[in-house]
């Protein structure tokens, strides 16, 4: 069937109303303080409405569409799930990439997940090292952020001495890479020969006493050192730590702890898993590497475009004139777009974007929406054929993947427990909507 000329302006209007939200957001971002909880609650109504409209006008219309095909129930149902799967499964793995290519600044939920997933990534090599310290494995390996914060790294020379006999106790040393001798000086014996993983110096930290050998490197090394009195200020910090400690500092526990008990794999994945904290410094150095990374700006463009094309295709394929507009579909992207936009220029300007790159990154979604209505209405509209059926199914599934991925988590990032109502006063709202347009009811 021919599209006239009306029909593709009018088209490109649609899409274009429907993502023009997303400057309205991003002008609320930049220039109103309005409230976290209501934008919350905003961002979770559209999520429920945008539910109900996949449910009924995607998946229920559709399968009832191939019914009349001619399949029955249980193929027509494979069929819409099918689409709906490679749909969200498309949208899930291209947003991961572009995440990791710096789009994760869109949103803060996605963001602070990023940032916790790099957090984890840098520091599982020194946490690897930490649990071969039999005395680290018995401090709690929730305390583990905190004794990371203390750790550095230092690097020697082969012949250097780390320190000698009679030295006061003033650090703990793990090894990362090379080796090390220990030797009694006074009598010249070689009491041992360390290598990569291990740690030493832990019992003049503990007792506060002076070196009773001297350490030497063999090779290069790199070093992990916690320094007594960063040690001591852990322990002043928390007092569970310094009772864990005292206790450790009599003799037949000591010897208890270097019999190996505690398995330094186990620690170490407990003291990784126990990383759900970002420091202010965590947050402004993911921040900056993320702006910094190559291609960022390209990625939110690209990530921004992902998130609008389903729903707008939808839009497209199934606008026959202004009587028929898939309302709630409509709804959902265009309450959505208004805290999405607002919560990203917010991310993006504490990174570093001006103003006016901030709506050049978001324009980009009011050009994509026309784009995609468009094509929506040239390429699937007025078609009751499988493919075109199937099609929107696909789409479905992104817009879905795209609830579950970023707009849910980022209303509970925003409002807690309390989205849950308007979540569900959008899903109801949208029902009634659909209801509205069934005939005979």
């Amino acid at each position: 069937m021919a599209i006239s000329i009306l029909d593709t302006v009018q088209v490109g209007l649609l899409g274009l109303a429907t993502t023009s939200s997303v400057v309205i957001g991003a002008a609320l971002g930049l220039y109103l303080n309005f409230s976290r909880r209501f934008l919350a609650c905003i961002l979770a109504f559209a999520a429920g409405s945008l539910i109900a409209a996949l449910a009924i006008e995607l998946g229920f219309e559709g399968a009832h569409e191939l019914s009349h095909h001619g399949d029955n129930v249980h193929v027509a149902w494979g069929l819409i799930a099918g689409g709906f799967a490679v749909g969200a499964v498309a949208y899930y793995v291209a947003s991961l990439f572009l995440e990791q290519k710096g789009a994760a600044l869109r949103y803060p939920s996605r963001f602070m997940e990023y940032a916790l997933n790099r957090k984890r990534k840098e520091v599982s090599e020194k946490l690897a090292l930490l649990s071969q310290c039999s005395l680290l494995r018995h401090l709690p390996a929730e305390q583990a952020d905190a004794l990371l914060e203390q750790v550095q790294e230092r690097q020697a020379k082969a012949g250097d001495v780390l320190f000698r006999i009679g030295d006061p106790g003033d650090a703990l040393y793990i090894l990362a890479r090379g080796k090390v001798e220990v030797l009694n000086d006074r009598t010249g014996q070689k009491l041992a020969q360390l290598a990569d993983g291990q740690a030493f110096g832990e019992m003049a930290l503990l007792s506060g006493g002076t070196r009773t050998a001297t350490v030497h490197c063999l090779s290069d090394c790199h070093l992990l050192v916690i320094g007594k009195s960063d040690f001591d200020r852990l322990l002043a910090e928390d007092p569970h730590l310094n009772e864990q400690v005292r206790k450790l500092s009599h003799e037949r526990a000591l010897s208890n702890l270097q019999s190996g008990e505690v398995n330094p794999g186990l620690w170490a994945q407990l003291a990784s898993e126990s990383l759900e904290h970002l420091s202010r410094s965590d947050e402004n150095k993911a921040l900056h590497e993320a702006k910094a990374g190559k291609g960022a700006g390209l990625a939110i463009v690209f990530g921004n475009i992902l998130d609008t094309i389903p729903a707008c295709l939808v839009i497209g394929a199934k606008f026959a004139g202004f009587e028929s507009l898939s309302v709630t579909l409509i709804l959902g992207m265009f309450l959505g777009g208004i805290p999405e936009a607002a919560a990203s220029a917010t991310m993006l300007r504490r990174a570093g974007f001006s103003n006016r790159a901030i709506f050049l990154l978001w324009s980009t979604v009011l050009a994509a929406g026309i784009v995609a209505a468009v094509a929506g209405k040239l390429l699937i509209g007025h078609s009751e054929s499988t493919p075109a059926v199937l099609a929107q199914a696909v789409a479905g599934g992104a817009i879905l993947a795209l609830v579950t991925h970023a707009m849910i988590p980022e209303a509970l990032h925003k409002g807690g427990s309390t989205v849950v109502l308007p979540a569900v006063a959008g899903f109801l709202f949208a029902l009634y909507l659909a209801l509205l347009e069934t005939p005979g009811t």
